[in-house]
């Protein structure tokens, strides 16, 4: 179920989807698994099994749902910046918080075409 909440003037979507990021410059690491807790046009909240820094840069891959955009399920690549970090109570995994710096949309037509 998806819920809206307000925080720091930013209207928020709390769920959860799954996404692929990557620490940008570091071409000897991988891409990693995620999901999402929530998300705002400038935000995400994520949770990771692999450790992050405050600060690092990633390339974010997250397919936005029709429920969420109002249009046509589209992917979202993101360039963000790690500005938190939340260890978990049970254990294992990290929340991550992330500003999105920069992104782009692409719609399933664009997707196909390229």
């Amino acid at each position: 179920m998806t819920t809206l909440t307000d925080r720091r003037n930013e209207t928020r979507v709390n769920v959860r989807i799954p996404l692929r990021y990557k620490l940008i410059g570091n071409q000897s690491d991988a891409e990693q698994m995620a999901e999402s807790e929530n998300l705002s046009h400038r935000g995400v909240f994520m949770w990771t099994a692999y450790p992050l820094k405050v600060g690092a840069q990633v390339a974010l891959r997250l397919r936005m749902p029709s429920e969420i955009s109002g249009i046509s399920a589209s992917e979202v690549h993101c360039t963000a910046r790690v500005i938190r970090i939340q260890e978990s109570d049970s254990g294992g995994l990290v929340g991550v918080g992330l500003r999105i710096e920069r992104y782009h949309a692409t719609g399933e037509r664009e997707r196909w075409a390229s």
